[in-house]
Formats: C-alpha cells, sequence, structure tokens
C-alpha cells in the first residue's frame, strides 16, 4: 500500500521532470532518498543497484558489437569468395562504418540517462559521409558500402532472435 503511493509519487515526478526539463533540487533528491529508505526498510528488500543494470547493459552492448564483428568478418569473406576483392572491401568499409555508428549509438544510449536531454544526431554524419564517399571516388560503389553500413542492423535482429529462442544462453 505505502510501495504504490510512493511508486506512484514517483511516477508523477519522473513525468513532470522529463515533461517541463527541470532537474531535481536537493531538497527533491533528499526527500526522495529518505522515501526510498522507508521503502527498502519496511519492505524488507532492496531496488537494484544503478551498476548493475548499467552492467547489464555493458554487457549487452558488447555482445552485440560483438555479434556485428563476426556478421561483418563472415560476410566479407563470403563477398571476397563470391564476387571479387575491391567490392569485399567497399563492403568491409561500410561495415566498419556501421561499427563505429553503433559504438556512437551505445555512448549516447548510456549517456542519456545521466543529464543528457536529447539524442545528438552527430551519428548521421557517419551515413552521409559514407555515402558522399563512395558516391565521388571512381573505386567505391555505394550498394556494397551501405549494405556494409547496414550489416550492424542484421546482427541487431540476429542477436534479438538469438535471445528470443534461447534466453538462458545468451
Amino acid at each position: 500500500m505505502i510501495i504504490d503511493g510512493l511508486i506512484n509519487q514517483a511516477r508523477d515526478f519522473m513525468a513532470y521532470r522529463f515533461s517541463a526539463g527541470v532537474t531535481p533540487t536537493s531538497s527533491d533528491q533528499t526527500n526522495m532518498a529518505a522515501q526510498e529508505t522507508e521503502v527498502t526498510v519496511e519492505a524488507g528488500i532492496l531496488p537494484p543497484p544503478v551498476d548493475a543494470a548499467m552492467g547489464e547493459y555493458y554487457q549487452l552492448q558488447q555482445n552485440l558489437l560483438i555479434c556485428t564483428l563476426v556478421f561483418s568478418g563472415f560476410i566479407f569473406v563470403s563477398v571476397w569468395l563470391v564476387y571479387s576483392l575491391p567490392i569485399a572491401l567497399n563492403y568491409l568499409l561500410g561495415a566498419c562504418g556501421g561499427v563505429v555508428y553503433l559504438r556512437m549509438l551505445a555512448k549516447n544510449v548510456a549517456n542519456l540517462g545521466r543529464g543528457q536531454q536529447k539524442v545528438g544526431s552527430g551519428r548521421l554524419a557517419i551515413v552521409v559521409g559514407l555515402i558522399l564517399v563512395a558516391t565521388q571516388w571512381q573505386q567505391l560503389q555505394v550498394v556494397p558500402v551501405f549494405l556494409g553500413f547496414l550489416t550492424y542492423k542484421a546482427a541487431l535482429i540476429a542477436y534479438t532472435l538469438w535471445t528470443a529462442v534461447l534466453p538462458n544462453q545468451s
């Protein structure tokens, strides 16, 4: 009963904070800390630590990066064997851009809860830059570079399906 009231107060506070762009004052933080202490003492349970949640996020981030690198390597070798080395290198250039994009996205998401109010659009420059370079240089082809960039999305889908089918193996 008390916990439900505190949860509702926290939701209202967070909804107000994020909708109005207000940062909590020190007295708000003190009140919330006191209420949290009351909840843990009365209920006898502790909320999950923030470090554990971030640890899970960093583990997910690492797994996605490894999955993307494995996909990129496998597809690079396949394209090299089926087509040619220049096309495979075009693909590899796009895949490297996709890995950089994924890494920047992961850092941006990690910083989102630490005071950053909006998601930056600097990552869009990677896509635009890759496509511009591919269209301006005569040795590069746009389609393999673009498909290489999209490899991180294929890896993300595969990782999601893998964890959905085999949740205990992830």
